[in-house]
């Protein structure tokens, strides 16, 4: 029995000592690493011969930090917005023309990029979410209801209606291209839409279309919106889905749609997209075909995306400027958005009585500004506050997340 005990003893300090020693090895290494980084940030021509020694000591640490300092401007080149001179972006839109001229299924990818000129903010530009976030800097935003539909997608809206785009791929949740006016049939709005909530304990599943923001209890996994169908008795949920989820809904989702266009695409435009995202959607993009089989690849945006080298051509522009540009060349007057025809008003479902307060998100008001005619107008939002719940709330509470797990 003493032996046993000697034997648990011995053990337990020889596992403590490893750890110790480990831990011991560890802090040695980070030290090496900063003495090592110091030196490095040093001109060569100032460095003492104890530095250089230092340098020559520590080949491996040195190599590990110059292939780090490589990523770091290799990243730092990806998130740069590079911009077109006023000859080329004219030269590029031409080619544009052409292409979506002679094309016979032209499908339109959009992301973030496509909203900012409405004050929604994108997510991996200078002034976008995660940027903002890294560089340790509160995000903030007023409700997203205020923004209207931009010239770009007024632009989709039209080119469509011309029939020279036959579907919408979009990854935005904000609602614009339908309050644009882009039929429904024609959009996928992948990851949802904030104006919608959804019953689904009835067949088929039944949709509510709201005048404001119904995403304001929800986030990551809890979608319940704290109303009721007015059917079934049964919780409504929003239909947005976040990062880390798999979206289910038929609508707005319409992901059906989205891969049978692409499947007849002989054209894809990607407008203000960072493509991180959409590239791993591999039933977007045909990569079961051959090179010479695949849709043409046209990309509108500021900064690099996985997919340029496949890119037939790719713009470096504000998606306003150059679809403007596009529909000069293709000779089409783009309308201004005009709320008394926006389509929200018409497919909105009135709240009842008792869910009249259920929210405080800003309501879509018309053109009169009666907002208490509105059905389920309740209090209003205050000032921009910084972000909170819903959809775009999620993101901000995700890369907090990032950000204290990082430190």
């Amino acid at each position: 029995m003493e032996e046993e005990a000697d034997t648990g003893v011995s053990s337990r300090a020889e596992r403590k000592a490893l750890e110790k020693a480990k831990i011991l090895k560890r802090e040695s290494e980070k030290k090496i690493f900063r003495l090592v980084g110091r030196v490095l940030k040093k001109p060569e021509a100032e460095r003492s011969e104890d530095e250089a020694a230092v340098l020559l000591l520590h080949r491996e640490t040195v190599d590990e930090l110059c292939k780090r300092q490589v990523r770091r401007n290799v990243l730092k080149r990806k998130q740069e917005e590079v911009f077109d001179d006023a000859d080329e972006l004219k030269s590029k839109v031409r080619q544009l023309a052409m292409a979506v001229k002679q094309a016979k299924h032209v499908v339109l990818y959009t992301g973030a990029g496509i909203s900012t000129a409405a004050s929604i903010p994108d997510y991996r530009g200078p002034n976008g979410v995660w940027t903002q976030l890294q560089k340790g800097r509160t995000v903030s935003s007023s409700d997203l209801s205020k923004a209207e539909p931009t010239l770009t997608h007024m632009c989709v809206r039209m080119l469509h209606k011309e029939k020279l785009v036959q579907h919408v791929v979009s990854q935005n949740c904000d609602g614009l291209h339908l309050r644009s006016s882009l039929p429904r049939h024609a959009l996928s709005e992948l990851h949802g839409n904030m104006f919608i909530e959804v019953c689904t304990s009835c067949t088929p599943v039944r949709e509510y279309v709201r005048l404001f923001d119904v995403t304001e209890r929800t986030s990551l996994h809890r979608h319940g919106t704290g109303r009721r169908c007015s059917h079934c008795g049964g919780e409504l949920r929003d239909t947005i889905v976040h990062f880390g989820e798999r979206g289910t809904l038929e609508q707005p989702l319409n992901w059906k749609g989205a891969a049978q266009a692409a499947e007849m695409a002989d054209v894809i435009l990607c407008l203000g997209s960072s493509l991180k995202v959409l590239k791993k959607y591999a039933c977007l993009w045909s990569m079961n075909r051959p090179a010479s089989k695949r849709p043409k690849l046209y990309i509108i945006n500021l900064q690099w995306t996985p997919k340029d080298v496949l890119a037939v051509l790719k713009i470096h522009g504000k998606c306003d400027d150059v679809m403007s540009l596009l529909m000069e060349e293709l000779n089409i007057q783009v309308p201004v958005y005009d709320r008394a025809e926006d389509p929200v008003f018409s497919l909105a479902a009135p709240l009842r009585q008792e869910e009249v307060d259920s929210h405080t998100r800003e309501v879509i008001a018309p053109l009169d500004g009666q907002e208490d005619c509105l059905p389920g107008s309740g209090e209003q939002a205050e000032e921009a506050t910084a972000v909170q719940g819903g959809w775009f709330g999620r993101g901000y509470g995700k890369g907090r997340k990032k950000k204290k797990k990082a430190a």
